[in-house]
């Protein structure tokens, strides 16, 4: 059984999602500052928030069918 307690969507959620935007911020500095090889940060950063917006909605559906 998934817990549905607020500590669990702060980590399963927002710090991923924090980190994420980390990555993106990063990468368009260095994007900015023409430097091309932030272009990997920025494409780890926008995939990892996508990981965290499939999990949301696994999450949510799962916990919507089985609570």
């Amino acid at each position: 059984m998934i817990p549905t307690d607020p500590q669990f969507l702060y980590m399963i959620l927002v710090l991923p999602t924090l980190f994420g935007l980390t990555l993106v911020g990063e990468g368009l500095n260095k994007v900015v500052h023409h430097e091309w090889h932030g272009l990997i940060s920025l494409l780890f950063g926008v995939a990892f928030i996508g990981v965290v917006v499939f999990a949301f909605v696994f999450f949510s559906t799962y916990i919507r069918e089985n609570v």
